[in-house]
């Protein structure tokens, strides 16, 4: 009964919408540099979340690219990539929605984290 208390309120807030532009404004929760180009970083991330997450959504700029992670449970997006080229690889910042749940799904980060240098 206890974990039922728990769970509900938790699967109820994952549902929940946010935007990108939401997102975004949230503290990253990860901020790193990396070896790999922009492109080469995006398409680790899509090759690691593939089983979990689907399709990702890849918005390519100038000097940037973006990623846009669906969320598991509802719509909308669970996180933002922003990964800006410099010189030897690139910038990356990741803001997720949980950001401040201890309970999120840890395969984003873990994706992530992968694909910084492997």
């Amino acid at each position: 009964m206890k974990w039922g208390v728990v769970i509900l309120p938790l699967a109820l807030a994952m549902g929940g919408c946010a935007s990108v532009s939401e997102i975004n404004e949230t503290l990253p929760t990860m901020n790193v540099i990396s070896g790999k180009k922009p492109h080469e970083y995006a398409q680790c991330l899509a090759e690691k979340l593939s089983s979990s997450r689907g399709a990702l959504q890849v918005e390519r700029h100038k000097d940037e690219v973006r990623v846009i992670v669906p969320g598991k449970l509802g719509s909308g997006p669970a996180a933002v990539f922003d990964i800006e080229d410099r010189s030897g690889g690139s910038s990356i910042k990741l803001h997720e929605r949980m950001s401040n749940v201890p309970l999120r799904p840890w395969d984003v980060r873990k994706a992530a984290t992968a694909c910084i240098s492997g």
